[in-house]
């Protein structure tokens, strides 16, 4: 079964040669430090995007195999991460993929076909609505139960991630959020109890759906704030992080991410990520 610093090892190796921000930027340097990386990149911002996208894709192959495939055994895990940390061993990985894919296509074809049809999950918790307004007062709760839960995690304490306690915690019924350094951070409990393989990515394409739409789809149901700029939460070890920099005091945008993302999109999102059987749009990965 891959654990929560499987993919923490994976992530190191696919991506230790991405450009990554400098570490006390404010959230505008950080935003422009971000598209200048993408413009100077080797092929310029689309080469950038597509790499991305590439090893994207590798780190769910990767983390899959590891969890009910031939990566299961530790040597060969070890052998694979390896592997990847170079540009030639992606690009001999991928060769391996492909092939493999070649071979297994009619055999998914025939299983797709015996499938139950996938139908709408139910929100994965229901909002306590007096916490909601609790979080939009701004009302910090502080650690209790579902922090201490996380943070007594061995993966959680071999990588440090609570070694300077956040500035903010809010407690929920469902897990907490911490608010540190203009983030949001958010924790949810049957997310860490499950795992967190393959759930970055997934929680990134699932809520981009909810408030950017496709391009050449309907508009988005709940538009996120300019202000405010959606991660994968690889930094914080969370599930999502909502990058707000000096938004974060902002009484309107916390009561977005309150009265809509948390009371919201937040329940119905997970139970989509949560649920092997819902795929997510390539144009949103």
């Amino acid at each position: 079964m891959a654990s929560d610093l499987d993919t923490v090892r994976v992530l190191r190796a696919l991506f230790n040669d991405m450009p990554r921000a400098p570490q006390g930027l404010t959230h505008l340097e950080t935003m422009a430090w971000i598209k200048q990386s993408m413009a100077d990149f080797e092929g310029g911002d689309m080469a950038y995007t597509i790499e991305h996208i590439t090893r994207n894709a590798m780190l769910d192959i990767v983390l899959r195999m590891r969890e009910d495939g031939p990566l299961t055994d530790d040597a060969a895990f070890d052998e694979i991460v390896n592997l990847i940390s170079t540009k030639e061993g992606r690009s001999a990985f991928m060769d391996r993929c492909i092939q493999a894919q070649k071979s297994g296509a009619a055999t998914e074809r025939l299983l797709s076909r015996v499938q139950r049809p996938w139908t709408e999950p139910e929100p994965l918790f229901v909002p306590d609505p007096q916490e909601v307004q609790r979080f939009v007062a701004a009302q910090a709760s502080g650690p209790g139960p579902m922090y201490a839960e996380y943070g007594a995690r061995e993966d959680v304490r071999q990588i440090g991630v609570f070694e300077q306690p956040p500035e903010q915690v809010h407690e929920f019924a469902w897990g907490f959020v911490t608010e540190d350094q203009g983030d949001w951070n958010f924790y949810l409990a049957e997310v860490w109890r499950q795992g967190t393989v393959g759930y970055f990515e997934r929680f990134l394409s699932a809520v981009q759906l909810e408030t950017t739409g496709l391009p050449e789809g309907p508009a988005a149901a709940s538009p996120m704030p300019a202000s405010l700029a959606l991660d994968v939460g690889i930094a914080a070890f969370s599930s999502l992080t909502l990058h707000a920099g000096a938004s974060l005091a902002d009484p309107d945008v916390r009561r977005w991410v309150g009265e809509v993302f948390i009371a919201g999109l937040l329940p119905r999102m997970a139970a989509r990520v949560l649920d092997e059987r819902c795929e997510f749009p390539e144009r949103v990965q």
